[in-house]
């Protein structure tokens, strides 16, 4: 087996660690990264260049298995000299100078096992950082035979919820000597990209207590087992993954697992759950079934989350919120393998996980607290969403300085990392329920600041998505007001926002059936990129029928700005045409136009 370019530079840091250094080193390499492989490779050189033993520890016994079977495919020759030590897998061997063992088997038998030059710990973000854990009493168990003893880590998140990273000199891991990072695999095709997607209903996590760094399960599982969410959750999952194979659900407890599962069957989804009380056979039919593809939904409750190998997942479903970027990284983890077939692997976010922890490769830990936001912002002149570091935005021109002296002089800059990769790129159709016009005032504005006609696109029960047209703007902006306008109507472009909303609501628009929403990570604001439109209302109508209900009889109504009034159907009131001022035949005052006087801050 050839080792990819990256696992040989880890293995070669490892031994310049072992070499150079007196204390324990780290290798931090991505879930479906391939850190199983380095190990064995480390076993092989260690035992047969150095006749040295070498005891492999995990806490599942998928990594167990993981690990003898990449020691046979690395170093063939020597799969005499491999032992295994696990109740799970109902062997104890004792003798060899390769043991793979369970740590919840022998982490009171280190004496039993006899003398070992390394001890590799995979998943190595188990190991608590003090107190007297499994592997914490297997280690010193360890020493007391050899009092030399080296300890190697291999993991994906070298970090912990409540004590940052877990690499420090006073840890039994003390440094990180090689790392890869998410971005780095997938780029050179040895991870699946990622794609992701946010719940349309949120739950409400504010009211949730925390206790040792993560929300109490008990109250999550009663937010999340809402009949609300459940049904709105399921309906969604099954509507983005038509075209999937594998979906994988992470819920928030066996209760709200077994109601989705519910859900999912009763609107026609092959389905099936893992939970901690599944008998070993029923748990082993159904993960066989998963991987074969016979089952394509499958729920599980934190079972899961690590050493869980399963290519063909091209749909993760996070139907819980955490406070553990360890547990959100490794549920996404499980899409992260290469599958043939398998372009993508869609995240679907109904915890709120990604804004609270950020990009799954962007994930930080400062003082044991996660930070992984990427700041962005919107120029105020033509809209565009672009990195905070732009000091000229690329697009129009506008210069951020004195923008940015103004805001760092109220408030430091936030925002937030949508996306589940840090640069990723998500684009979305959605279908418009409603579009609503008004005239948008920006808070704290002087009196003769520009105004906007704002633009609000009703996708959902509860989501608006909005645009800000700029008629009253120069330059760029105007322009773009412009050509939009164009787009959707025969009518002369308005000069003001007020004009503008009132030939809108007057039925001068071309009708938005849906828009294309582009959501990029780390930019706080969505953009619409595209859009669906109806065909335009005729700028004028000169025979007598109303082309909407076919009333022949019409009646004046009042115009806005320029346009004093307008011809409008009788019956229904349908806008019919401008009313040029000499053919009044007298004044008629314009009707005042809605206006948006925003109170939250509007990025503008």
């Amino acid at each position: 087996m050839k080792l990819r370019p990256y696992q040989e530079e880890a293995v070669a840091a490892i031994y310049d660690h072992l070499r150079t250094r007196e204390d324990n080193p780290c290798v931090v390499i991505p879930t479906a990264g391939g850190k199983t492989p380095v190990m064995a490779t480390v076993c092989r050189d260690a035992v047969g260049q150095w006749q040295g033993r070498v005891l492999i520890v995990a806490h599942v016994k998928e990594l167990l298995e993981q690990a003898v079977d990449k020691l046979n495919q690395v170093a063939p020759e020597m799969w005499h000299q491999v032992g295994v030590y696990s109740a799970g897998l109902k062997s104890r061997d004792t003798d060899h100078p390769i043991i793979v063992a369970g740590v919840q088997s022998v982490y009171k038998r280190a004496a039993e096992l006899g003398h070992f030059d390394l001890a590799i710990i995979d998943e190595a973000h188990c190991i608590p950082p003090d107190g007297d854990g499994m592997y914490r009493t297997l280690l010193s168990g360890l020493r007391e035979v050899n009092p030399k003893l080296r300890v190697i880590g291999l993991t994906a998140t070298p970090f912990r919820m409540t004590s940052g990273p877990i690499c420090a000199p006073e840890n039994i891991l003390n440094a990180v000597c090689y790392e890869v990072g998410v971005r780095e695999l997938i780029v050179q095709g040895y991870i699946c990209p990622l794609v992701s997607k946010a719940g349309l209903e949120k739950p409400d996590t504010a009211n949730l207590h925390v206790r040792a760094g993560e929300y109490i399960a008990s109250e999550v599982e009663n937010l999340m087992d809402e009949a609300r969410l459940v049904e709105s959750a399921c309906r969604e999952i099954l509507g983005y993954t038509r075209d999937r194979k594998a979906c994988l659900i992470f819920t928030s407890g066996v209760r709200h697992g077994t109601h989705v599962a519910e859900a999912l069957r009763g609107l026609g989804a092959q389905v099936d759950t893992v939970f901690g009380e599944t008998l070993d056979f029923e748990r082993d039919r159904v993960l066989q079934d998963f991987k074969a593809g016979r089952l394509k939904y499958l729920v599980n409750v934190n079972v899961l989350t690590t050493g869980f190998d399963a290519p063909n997942i091209d749909c993760v479903a996070m139907l819980r919120p955490t406070l553990s970027p360890g547990l959100y990284y490794q549920m996404v983890g499980r899409g992260f393998r290469l599958c043939e077939g398998k372009k993508d692997c869609l995240v679907l976010d109904y915890g709120g996980n990604v804004l609270r922890h950020g990009p799954v490769d962007a994930i930080r830990i400062e003082d044991g607290k996660p930070s992984g936001q990427a700041p962005a912002k919107e120029c105020p002149q033509c809209h565009s969403l672009i990195s905070s570091g732009y000091s000229v935005c690329p697009d129009c021109g506008y210069e951020f300085f004195k923008l940015e002296q103004e805001r760092q002089a109220k408030h430091a800059a936030s925002a937030s990392a949508e996306g589940i990769l840090s640069d990723q790129v998500t684009v979305t159709a959605y279908p418009v329920e409603e579009t609503l016009y008004a005239v948008h005032y920006k808070r704290g504005a002087p009196p003769d600041a520009p105004r906007t006609m704002r633009v609000d696109y009703r996708i959902g029960f509860s989501r608006r998505q909005s645009e800000w047209v700029c008629f009253e703007h120069t330059g760029y902006a105007r322009h773009k007001a412009e050509l939009w306008w164009t787009r959707r109507s025969a009518a002369p472009v308005p000069e003001t926002a007020e004009e503008a909303v009132a030939l809108a609501q007057a039925g001068a628009l071309a009708e938005a059936k849906s828009i294309t929403v582009k959501s990029v990570a780390g930019e706080q604001f969505d953009r619409i990129v595209a859009y669906d439109l109806g065909g335009k209302p005729p700028a004028a109508v000169t025979d007598d029928a109303c082309p909407g209900c076919g009333w022949t009889e019409r009646q004046i109504g009042p115009g806005s700005g320029p346009h004093a009034a307008r011809e409008e159907c009788a019956n229904c009131g349908r806008w019919l045409r401008w009313v040029p001022k000499h053919e009044l035949g007298g004044a008629i005052e314009p009707a005042p136009s809605p206006v948006v006087d925003e109170q939250e801050e509007i990025p503008f």
